[in-house]
């Protein structure tokens, strides 16, 4: 899923008005109105690439005249160094814009590179790397977006496209069958995940029929244990504060999910930068 076009257009006009304001004031006081350029937007480390689709709506609504050429593709691996885009146009609009897309672009570019490290240090094991709901407010479906061009996969969109049943939805329900016999008989098309505190919970989500049992913030053993019990009747998936080292342990032990809300909420922005390369 990526954000509609109108959805899109609304987040960048949000984005440049609230750098922009009432204008450039030291672009408009130094640099002549007419005076056109070429600029590139290179990597300044390696980097995965995400976040491409911002470019084109973005100038255009800075400067419908600035030309905009890609040299990569979402989810490349470039080196330090790497052509990303060219922007050709005024140079009041491209120093205009300038700010915006590198921070936009930078931020899912530092999605997708986290969530490549984090997929590397799976292995060969089957383990998949998802994130969470733990996104940036408006950024959503961009920072997912990223997730996948950086190797990993989407949890849930949003709180509509699957059950999660969470330990408040247990207490307020009435128990772990309870409530997954409830959430069938609302939404049958509709995967079923529980969290679960315990052993004892986990056999009840097993024997309810849930599709994925979450094991949140357990020790390795209790992970182990609990991987054993399923032995392949329901998927597993761990979460909870999953750091990088926590990564190969989980593998190994055999859980089919880790998902990592650092992914999207910790992921260091990439480092890139916009630089003139020809004045006329």
């Amino acid at each position: 899923m990526c954000p509609a076009a109108d959805s899109l257009q609304e987040l960048l006009k949000l984005a440049l008005a609230e750098d922009l304001g009432a204008g450039d004031v030291t672009s408009l006081a130094t640099i002549d109105p007419q005076a056109a350029g070429e600029a590139a937007i290179r990597t300044k480390q390696e980097a995965v690439v995400s976040g491409l689709r911002v470019l084109q709506p973005l100038w255009a609504i800075v400067d419908p005249e600035v030309q905009v050429e890609v040299h990569c593709a979402d989810g490349d691996r470039l080196r330090r160094g790497a052509l990303v885009a060219t922007c050709r146009g005024k140079i009041r609009s491209l120093l205009a814009g300038e700010r915006v897309c590198l921070n936009l672009l930078g931020h899912l570019c530092g999605v997708a590179t986290e969530t490549a490290r984090y997929v590397a240090l799976v292995g060969r094991h089957k383990a998949k790397i998802l994130d969470t709901r733990k996104t940036t407010p408006g950024l959503r479906l961009l920072e997912k977006e990223a997730v996948r061009h950086g190797g990993g996969h989407n949890h849930r969109m949003g709180l509509f496209d699957q059950i999660l049943i969470k330990d408040n939805h247990v207490r307020a329900c009435g128990g772990v069958t309870a409530a997954i016999q409830k959430s069938r008989a609302s939404q049958p098309h509709l995967l079923v995940e529980v969290e679960v505190t315990n052993e004892r919970e986990l056999r009840e989500a097993i024997a309810a029929g849930a599709d994925i049992v979450l094991l949140d913030n357990m020790s390795l053993k209790e992970i182990a244990r609990g991987v054993q019990i399923a032995s392949g009747a329901v998927e597993i998936e761990v979460s909870g504060g999953i750091k990088p080292e926590m990564i190969r342990p989980l593998a190994e032990i055999g859980v089919d999910r880790i998902s990592v809300g650092a992914l999207t909420h910790s992921a260091p922005s990439a480092d890139l930068h916009m630089k003139l390369t020809t004045v006329s």
